[in-house]
């Protein structure tokens, strides 16, 4: 398992959270949305998905990863 912590902009509430963590889980990934922080903590399996993966399925939800 490979571990990122990515920067993430346009979050702002509970909704935010449950799109992201939802859509992550979804693509067979983990993460975790600290929204004061603004950044998403992604655990992933290196051999099935690549970070340009998870990038896309976030900012497909409507948030800009910076």
């Amino acid at each position: 398992m490979k571990n990122v912590t990515m920067n993430v902009e346009g979050m702002s509430c509970g909704h935010c959270v449950n799109s992201i963590e939802g859509a992550l889980k979804a693509i067979g990934a983990s993460g975790k949305v600290d929204l004061s922080g603004g950044t998403v903590a992604v655990a992933f399996d290196e051999t099935k998905l690549t970070l340009e993966a998870i990038k896309e399925i976030i900012e497909e939800q409507g948030y800009d990863v910076v």
